[in-house]
């Protein structure tokens, strides 16, 4: 006997299993790829594990590592459309339901929004998403008696499939906590925008040692106002791209380039570059002139960095230690604290970011940036000056932690930045002369717009 929810005995049945789910049965061609992806799926929603970490070659989840490569593929692609269209897909599903799924039924769900996801917006036969998804839940216990109903809400999908996308386009693709907080930061319109800005495909930008116009042409691509180049569409690998093995160049985002380059001229000064890893920041303050000790905590991303910085020909000191007990033997005269955050600025390249993380996440990322924001200003040269940066969105980690390392910590001043020497990115520096970019900026005719979010200020300390 078993128990069911209420507590009560309910006799065990044994079912003999069919033929297509006995053992020595074939798996139906896709079925695993499938099934990867709804683990996945449930473990970035319900557990808010990192999709990365799902996803890694070596320590990713089994399922996933354990398929082809052209299977893994088809996995991320079902992932990053699933969670990008998420609230859509769930009211798209919600739609055809009678009643609520139950309370429970959260695998059966997650099997629904795959389905959902191939049917609505990938090229993947219908047929083939709605057989697979039945299939699934045939062979899911908890899931089994739903199956019909799989059946009955995927076929309708498809054959409503364009009456139904017109019906979900108006419904943001961000999570409605975080499109409010993007309406109060930044206006409605404005909000819908950015939310509607993580369907576009992300870019690939280039930082690059010099001669940024002649790798534009070389590389088929165009110099952003950041002073990096943005690529078109390629076939192959980056690591396949003339100028790679020479450490010619690497790619950063054109919003992630720009912290380091405010600067300006570093030669023969001392420049620490906290939380340092993965490094294409510690390579432009070293091609920028200066004597670079590069700080993290963990000494396996240091290990990538010195890894990187050696395939671009740079070298910096590097000290795996954490910042809040770092106390070198003499103070640096500038510093780039690019601090931890919540990473809602980078949703086109990683839109779990706002299914793992919530309003408390945030707050607690606001307290330890500006924990590390007090002690990194300790660490400065009088007359020096810190540059504090993040890919967040969200004003609580950027604008809110300056406004209060300014009001109360004596001889810091804010130095704002002159949009003069910005041409290009001028509606990205606020009235205070602060950083803030948007995913909506930096339109590039023939080429993939937008960049990641991101906040900077320049501080001194006096």
């Amino acid at each position: 006997m078993v128990l069911n929810s209420d507590g009560k005995k309910n006799p065990v049945r044994k079912h003999k299993p069919s033929a297509e789910r006995s053992a020595s049965a074939p798996v139906k061609p896709g079925l695993p790829t499938r099934a990867a992806a709804a683990k996945i799926l449930s473990a970035v929603v319900d557990r808010k594990l990192s999709l990365d970490g799902a996803l890694d070659h070596e320590h990713g989840n089994p399922a996933y590592k354990a398929l082809g490569e052209s299977d893994r593929a088809l996995v991320r692609a079902i992932l990053n459309t699933t969670l990008r269209h998420l609230p859509r897909i769930d009211a798209a599903i919600a739609s055809l339901l009678e009643t609520p799924l139950p309370e429970g039924a959260r695998a059966l769900h997650h099997v629904l929004a795959v389905g959902a996801a191939q049917i609505l917006y990938l090229d993947v036969p219908d047929h083939s998403a709605v057989d697979l998804a039945v299939e699934q839940a045939n062979q899911d216990p908890r899931n089994r008696r739903f199956a019909k109903l799989v059946n009955a809400i995927l076929r309708r999908l498809s054959r409503e499939k364009e009456r139904i996308l017109a019906d979900v386009a108006t419904i943001p693709p961000m999570p409605a906590w975080f499109v409010e907080r993007l309406a109060n930061a930044y206006g409605r319109d404005a909000a819908l925008a950015i939310s509607e800005s993580q369907l576009e495909p992300a870019a690939i930008d280039l930082t690059v040692k010099s001669d940024a116009e002649g790798w534009a042409r070389r590389l088929n691509g165009a110099v952003l106002p950041t002073g990096g180049v943005r690529l078109s569409a390629f076939e192959g690998s980056i690591p396949s791209l003339e100028g790679f093995e020479e450490g010619e160049w690497w790619v950063q985002d054109a919003a992630a380039s720009i912290p380091a380059k405010l600067f300006g001229d570093l030669t023969g000064k001392r420049v620490a570059d906290l939380c340092a890893a993965p490094g294409g920041k510690t390579a432009q303050l070293i091609l920028a002139g200066g004597r670079v000790t590069a700080i993290d905590q963990s000494e396996n991303r240091l290990k990538r960095l010195r890894s990187n910085l050696g395939r671009l020909g740079l070298e910096a000191e590097t000290i795996a230690v954490d910042l809040t007990k770092f106390e070198p033997p003499e103070c640096f005269d500038a510093i780039l604290l690019d601090a931890p955050c919540s990473s809602t600025g980078t949703t086109r390249r990683h839109p779990d970011v706002l299914w793992t993380k919530g309003p408390e996440d945030i707050a607690k990322l606001a307290v330890l940036q500006e924990r590390l924001l007090r002690h990194a200003i300790t660490l400065l040269n009088s007359g020096g000056l810190l540059v504090f940066s993040n890919c967040s969105l969200d004003p609580q980690e950027g604008e809110e932690v300056v406004a209060r390392i300014l009001e109360d910590v004596k001889g810091v001043e804010r130095v704002p930045i002159d949009a003069g020497r910005w041409p290009g990115m001028s509606q990205a520096i606020t009235p205070l002369g602060e950083f803030r970019t948007l995913p909506t900026m930096l339109d590039m005719p023939d080429l993939a717009s937008g960049l990641d979010g991101f906040y900077a200020a320049v501080l001194r300390r006096n």
